[in-house]
């Protein structure tokens, strides 16, 4: 696996050109464990006011199942999206292994934020770093932090779903990632799950109304 993950921060940051009616842009990272994607989902689905959105990334794999283009992915040959990446196109994007692309484009959260989305993104700690620095004051990032590394430990065991050596390894890049936590805007420490929901919800309000 290459597991080479691209930010393209060619670019100056677009805060200076963004108009009041537009959507704004709301970085989740965390190390894994530490409970986003569940903090996460729980605001987009109970908070529908907030009008969040993910953004609709792109990828070099076929569609699965049910998907269609331009819903859950927008589907590219691998070919395509080595053009666009050379095109400088993509705010962000990952080669997973040799050929696998997935990423997104900036034209795409462009057109959500003219729709009045405010769009969010689950990406790791660097990606959410260079989105924040892309997007400046309309963005707001957020680092959701386990309350140790033993807890996380505790956390990744629970699940059951993991070898020791890759609970290992997780520990380890969780580690790496806690080091970037300062330079996001806000660290929430899930200590508790229905605090960690209601610190959350208060910044992202704060954020949507100022």
């Amino acid at each position: 696996m290459n597991n080479k993950s691209t930010i393209c921060t060619n670019h100056e940051p677009v805060s200076s050109m963004l108009s009041g009616d537009r959507g704004r842009v709301i970085i989740f990272s965390a190390p894994s464990g530490s409970g986003k994607s569940t903090i996460v989902n729980w605001l987009m689905q109970e908070h529908p006011e907030l009008k969040l959105y993910f953004s609709i990334s792109c990828t070099s794999r076929p569609p699965r199942g049910t998907e269609q283009d331009g819903v859950e992915y927008f589907f590219l040959s691998p070919e395509e999206f080595r053009q666009r990446i050379e095109n400088g196109e993509f705010l962000e994007y990952e080669e997973v292994y040799e050929g696998r692309f997935y990423g997104t484009l900036k034209a795409q959260v462009e057109r959500q934020l003219e729709a009045g989305q405010n769009v969010v993104f689950d990406v790791d700690v660097k990606g959410g770093i260079n989105i924040k620095h892309f997007y400046g004051e309309r963005a707001l990032s957020l680092f959701i932090q386990p309350p140790s590394v033993e807890e996380l430990r505790r956390r990744l065991e629970g699940r059951g779903t993991d070898t020791p050596e890759a609970i290992e390894n997780r520990l380890a890049k969780a580690e790496y990632e806690l080091s970037f936590a300062p330079q996001f805007d806000h660290v929430i420490v899930n200590d508790d799950l229905e605090t960690a929901k209601q610190e959350t919800l208060a910044l992202v309000r704060s954020f949507l109304l100022a």
